[in-house]
């Protein structure tokens, strides 16, 4: 049953009856945003239209400027991070070639008795560019450890009376016992050489590399 009090309701979004509603302005009555990357500012703040002559032959954009910042400064981080991550496989592939290469091979070192208590004894392990010295630190001690200062890579000097590893390059000192760092820039303990005395023999097994 109709309603004759009521006027038909009119269906279209631009009619008057619907101006303002909500979900019925057509799309194209409202003014596009600007992007804010697009606009140009002066460096001074002013509108362009109160800028001199010469600002239109040398514009500068500074929302522009900013995002040309930011996307060099993502561009520094991307590559950051991609040379940090290249660093750590190359760290991984040298630690796989190493268990490649497999277990040095068992190296005569010298006899014990050519050692008194004291003396110390230059060698190359596990290859002819790895230099080591040993050490006969007691009467029935002996240790080994690489030659090469973990700061810089100079040759360190056993100091038996003193009970350290000297390297001479910038005072470092190393623990002669365990060959951990006690004093100056190295941080790192230097490479253990493993050692074995087969009868009157001494023998390296292997070398330890450590970080702490």
């Amino acid at each position: 049953m109709a309603d004759h009090g009521r006027e038909p309701l009119d269906i279209r979004i631009d009619s008057p009856g619907r101006e303002g509603l909500t979900g019925t302005t057509p799309a194209n009555i409202y003014r596009p945003l600007e992007d804010a990357e697009q606009v140009t500012i002066a460096p001074n703040g002013r509108p362009m239209d109160e800028q001199p002559a010469w600002r239109t032959d040398f514009p500068i954009d500074w929302p522009q400027d900013h995002y040309v910042e930011r996307r060099d400064f993502m561009k520094f981080m991307v590559l950051t991070s991609l040379a940090f991550v290249a660093g750590q496989l190359w760290i991984a592939a040298e630690s796989w070639l190493r268990r490649l290469r497999g277990r040095p091979g068992l190296t005569r070192l010298a006899a014990v008795g050519d050692l008194p208590v004291g003396a110390t004894h230059t060698f190359m392990y596990p290859t002819d560019h790895d230099p080591c010295v040993l050490v006969r630190s007691g009467e029935q001690s002996f240790v080994a450890f690489s030659q090469e200062c973990t700061h810089l890579s100079c040759a360190v000097v056993p100091r038996v009376e003193d009970g350290v590893i000297r390297c001479p390059c910038h005072e470092g000192l190393f623990d002669l016992a365990s060959g951990r760092p006690i004093a100056g820039p190295p941080r790192r303990p230097l490479s253990i050489v493993r050692l074995e005395i087969r009868g009157n023999e001494i023998f390296a097994t292997g070398i330890e590399e450590r970080t702490v």
